[in-house]
Formats: C-alpha cells, structure tokens, sequence
C-alpha cells in the first residue's frame, strides 16, 4: 500500500471539520496510527517509534529510537556508535538517540491496523473535545433526547454527547422510551477506562431547584431564596423559602398567580409527584414545625448539640405527621438537618371523653325507709277508704 500525502492531508482536514477537531490533534492521531503499521511491517511493538507528516512535502519521516552501543545485537533497539554519529555527532555509549527510517510502503495488514487505530483515537479524542464543552455546564439544565432504554440505565442524548442515566438518578414515577424528550440535571462527568462519559439525572433535588431557578426570576434578583430542599423522586418534595425584602410572601412567590409556577415544575416532573413549600426560619423549633406540614404541631423540643428534635403532635394528626411509610418526617428530617421524634399528645376533650369512658358507674341505692313508706301510705289509704265505707254502710 502506498501512501498518498496529499489525498491523507486532504483527509485529515474532513475529518476535522466533520468531527468538530482541531487539525493537530487529527494529525497526532494519524502520525501515531502510522507509528504502529511501522512496528507491524518494520520493527517490534515494544519499540519507540515516532512518525512525522510533513503536509506541505508531502514526506511521511519515522524515527526509531535506539541505544548507541559498541556492538549491535539487536537492530530493533541498538545501533552501533560510528552509525549514531551520523545521526548526533556527539553521540556516545549509552545515549538514546532517534535513527531515521525511510518508508515507503506498508503491508496490507499494516494499513488496516492504521486504519483501526485512526477511528478508535478519533472516537476517544471526539468524546474528550465534547466533555470538555459540557465540563462548565456540570449543574445545569440540558435539553436531552432518550436514545436507548436498558435494564439498569438509559442513554441519553445532549447536543453532540452521550449520556447515561444510572437507575439510581432516575424518577420512580417515570417510563422512559426512545425519541421521548426531557431536560435532565448535567451531575457529573466520570473519568472511566473508556474516557470520560457524562451523568445525567432526572431524580436529583437539583433538578427540582433549577427548574423553579427557570420560574421564579425573583430567585435571581435576590428578593427570594430556596434555603434547603429534600426530595424523593416521583413521591414528594419538600422545599424551605426565605424572603429578604420585607412584604414580599416567599411562598406565594413559588407558587405563582394561581399556582402558575408550582404547575409548571409539576408538569415537567410529573404530577404523581407532591410539591410542599414551607417556609424557613432560622428558629429550629418554628421551622421544624413548618417543616412537618400540612401537620399541626403541638410542641417541638430540640437538642442543638445533638441535631434531634422532639415532636408532640395531636394523637389524629400522628399517622399524616409520619406520612406514608415514615415519608413526611424523613423529608422533614432532611429538609431541617435534625433527626425528628414523633409522638401524640391526647386533647383535652379526648382525655374528658376517656376519663368519662372509663369512669364506672354508681348504683342508685334507697334505704328501707324510702321503700317501705310509700307501701305504709298506700296502706293507710286503704284502711281509711274501707272505715268510710263501713260508716256509709251503717247509716
């Protein structure tokens, strides 16, 4: 096979226009796919070789590297003194010196192993350009389209990049499909065996913040701030606001004219997914309560050095207090950095109610007094009705 220069350079040059590479590194790679057909056709693959392309000679010049030594055993890696002289003039035993090789053909066998490694270095140097545009957008927003729906991830497509979606970083309320279009949270870029590869997710509390970040400009201008948020996702998320203007409901600037900005989240997230807002307060006791809504709480105790707090909540308000499957107060307990414990408190109707219940009864009891002197009455009724009988009688 013989290597045309021009038609190479004029390769290089495609190629790194279509695959978005600069010139230099397209011609590293192709000087290094070269080096390896020397060492398939010409050398041994332990050698140092080093191939240069010279564009404008059209002139493909390689360079062995060998030890100057006083007798040559092995060609591949020593070369005699008088020969290193040529190359250095000051070469000596024991230097390490490059010998110029002329080349002028490669094997067939050669050719295809240049052929391999250029598209394998193209592929990694393209993914390395692509994550280093995407290396200062990490905690932002990015428009993605899923490509492929696997058992344990899903690969996402962003702009020219491939993602990956760990199950881990996925919503428990969501189906995903190929072609389906969402915006996912950039995580992280992971340095692995195969290169770099970006994470993206959709589960992260992160993604809830720059979503309301996108619906609340108030949060830009500072009049309002998400203080802490907790979320599982597809279930609920809890969020902590605070306002720094005075009059300004932090609230209600989340939520929006008629819920407008709450459902815009909503719509993007799912609306299996419950949003509470709550306000913060840099009270422990007063936002732990508000943390635990839509709970009414009797009283909150709290132990700063030991980040736990104790809870008393009405005995009908214990079950929404805890949520389902302890939900509500996990959140809580994330969402205010405190370790929470519930527990009821009867009211004071319900402890009446039960004193009541459990009270036993008195038995109504009468003397022999009370008994025996309505029978005398009724008995002495009837003597005198029969004694006027008699006298009537008798007249």
């Amino acid at each position: 096979m013989d290597f045309d220069i021009k038609q190479l350079a004029g390769a290089m040059k495609l190629i790194a226009e279509e695959k978005n590479l600069p010139e230099d590194i397209v011609q590293e790679i192709v000087e290094q796919a070269l080096a390896a057909a020397y060492k398939r056709d010409y050398g041994d693959r332990e050698q140092e070789v080093r191939v240069a392309v010279n564009l404008n000679t059209s002139v493909v010049d390689v360079y062995v590297e060998k030890e100057v030594v006083e007798k040559v055993t092995d060609e591949n890696f020593e070369i005699s003194l008088s020969d290193a002289k040529k190359a250095k003039k000051d070469a000596k035993i024991g230097d390490q010196i490059e010998q110029y090789v002329e080349v002028k053909t490669f094997g067939r066998v050669a050719a295809q192993t240049a052929k391999q490694v250029i598209m394998q270095r193209l592929r990694e140097s393209e993914r390395e350009v692509v994550m280093a545009e995407y290396e200062d957008r990490i905690g932002e927003l990015v428009n993605g389209v899923v490509t492929r729906v696997e058992s344990r991830l899903v690969r996402v497509e962003v702009g020219k990049a491939q993602a990956i979606m760990p199950a881990s970083e996925q919503s428990s309320s969501e189906r995903y499909f190929p072609g389906q279009r969402l915006k996912v949270y950039l995580k992280d870029i992971e340095k692995g065996f195969r290169g770099p590869q970006l994470i993206v997710s959709r589960g992260s509390a992160e993604l809830v913040r720059q979503l309301f970040s996108a619906e609340v400009p108030e949060m830009e201008g500072g009049a309002v701030e998400m203080k802490a948020i907790a979320r599982e996702a597809g279930i609920r998320t809890k969020l902590a606001v605070h306002s720094t203007v005075q009059g300004v409901d932090p609230v209600g600037t989340f939520v929006g004219g008629h819920g407008t900005r709450v459902n815009a989240v909503v719509n993007e997230i799912g609306d299996q997914e419950k949003i509470d807002i709550v306000v913060w307060d840099e009270n422990p006791e007063v936002f732990i309560a508000s943390a635990l809504s839509p709970t009414k709480v009797n009283s909150v105790k709290v132990s700063k050095e030991e980040k736990r707090a104790k809870v008393s909540v009405p005995e009908d308000q214990l079950s929404i207090a805890i949520g389902k499957g302890g939900q509500n107060v996990r959140l809580a307990s994330k969402l205010t950095e405190y370790e929470i414990d519930i527990s009821a408190e009867k009211s004071q109707d319900e402890d009446e109610k039960t004193e009541s219940k459990d009270k036993p009864k008195e038995k109504k009891t009468e003397t022999v007094d009370q008994v025996q002197k309505p029978k005398l009455k009724r008995k002495s009724e009837l003597e005198s009705n029969l004694l006027d009988a008699i006298d009537e009688h008798g007249e």
